[in-house]
Order: C-alpha cells, then structure tokens, then sequence
C-alpha cells in the first residue's frame, strides 16, 4: 500500500467520523438568530385561541431533536406565508433525526416534554442547546 493510498484512507475514515457527529451547530444558531431577531412575539402562550401565541414543546433532555421537529412543523403549518429559514430548520431537524446524525441531541423519536412556550421561548431553547454543543 502506498501512501497517497493509506493518505486517502485516513482521509475517508475522518470525513466519517466528522460526519457520524454532525449536528448542524453554526447553520442552525444562525437561523434561530435570525428568526430571534424577526420575530414579535412575546406573549404568554397560555392565551389560547391567538394564533400569534402558538405554544411550542420546550423539550426535555435528549429528546430536543424531535421537540425541534414538531416545533418548527408547528411554526410552518401556522404561518401563511412560508418563512424560508423556518422551512430550512424544520427539514435540518428533520434530516438529523431521520439520520440520527447528531448523537448529542436524539435519544428517541418522540417528543417529551414537561413545559411549552411561546415562539421567542423556543427558539431560545434551540439556541442555547446548541451553543452549548458549540462550546
């Protein structure tokens, strides 16, 4: 074996490892930011029935992907005009759960959660969880 080959090898296998631990961090804390930076709302989401006031899954530990997930759905399926960033969240969140892709954040499919907030409270939390990835 020469060594461009063994080169190529070592290569592959630490795009893999890379890859196998991709989770998205700088993309995804740009969107939140940006979303964070447009959006409004700040109203309590127990007012029920203003649709400005959505309530979204605050997730508990290790079940953030698929909070992400539903959450980001939510916003999509609530805002008429389609937010391009917000598509771009939902379908990386989508992508990273279906792949299982970022071990950090899925331990399951299914969203668990104990609180819900407001669109600003969970975009919060998709930021601060991953900053603290970036750390």
């Amino acid at each position: 074996m020469n060594a461009s080959m063994l080169s190529y090898i070592l290569f592959s296998c630490l795009l893999l490892s890379v890859q196998a631990e991709y989770c998205g961090v700088r993309e995804i804390i740009r969107y939140a930011e940006r979303l964070l930076d447009d959006s409004s709302v700040s109203c309590p989401c127990g007012q029920a029935a203003v649709s400005s006031c959505s309530c979204l899954p605050i997730p508990e530990r290790g079940h953030e992907l698929a909070c992400f997930v539903d959450g980001t759905k939510h916003l999509l399926e609530i805002n008429e005009s389609s937010n391009p960033v917000i598509t771009r969240l939902y379908w990386t969140f989508q992508a990273l759960l279906d792949r299982n892709l970022c071990k950090r954040l899925a331990h399951g499919d299914q969203c668990q959660y104990k609180t819900k907030g407001n669109v600003k409270e969970f975009l919060k939390t998709i930021l601060t969880t991953y900053q603290e990835i970036n750390k």
